[in-house]
């Protein structure tokens, strides 16, 4: 039988992949609170932090980013093959394959997620714009820029979502509902 790893040992790579890549929370947060914000007046940064956090223990969004970045890392250390490496290196514009797996982990926060994800892909605000840049440091991040704003817009979705509840619902019944976004 072939060796299925725990899923706590998924989270935590997934998570230290980020970090590894430049990529904090608070700096994922900022780009929800920025999107969120003009709609819920007593947001706080916390806030999207613990949104973030929510949305990284999705199974979906763990294994895109450990693709992602994989693949990132290896175009950087030039072993991937021709013509794959060139495109995945240059972040060739007409290369959609790093935008199809950010918006395959989109989806678990509906559609507002995946409006926002388009939005953000376009905007390139935050940490998705630096991520995005060209340098000529040879660091490669055609994936990680897409994955971090299909973070930012589960997170923002599910702020969203949780918003809406509290209003509906009142706040002593979302600490009851808590765990189910």
């Amino acid at each position: 039988m072939k060796h299925v790893p725990h899923s706590r040992d998924v989270r935590e790579a997934a998570r230290a992949r980020l970090l590894e890549r430049g990529v904090t929370i608070e700096s994922i947060a900022e780009i929800v609170y920025q999107m969120q914000a003009p709609y819920s007046p007593h947001l706080s940064l916390k806030d999207c932090m613990d949104s973030v956090e929510a949305v990284l223990d999705k199974r979906e969004l763990q294994h895109a980013i450990l693709v992602g970045s994989e693949l990132d890392m290896l175009a950087e250390k030039g072993q991937l093959s021709e013509p794959l490496l060139s495109i995945i290196a240059s972040d060739e514009g007409l290369f959609g394959v790093d935008e199809t797996i950010a918006i395959g982990a989109v989806n678990t926060y509906g559609s507002i997620a995946v409006t926002t994800f388009g939005y953000l892909d376009k905007a390139k605000i935050g940490i998705i714009k630096q991520l995005d840049t060209k340098m000529d440091d040879g660091q490669v991040h055609t994936f990680m820029d897409d994955l971090v704003g299909a973070i930012a817009a589960n997170a923002s979705g599910r702020l969203a979502h949780r918003l809406r509840d509290m209003i509906d619902f009142g706040e002593e019944e979302m600490r009851e509902r808590k765990g189910l976004y």
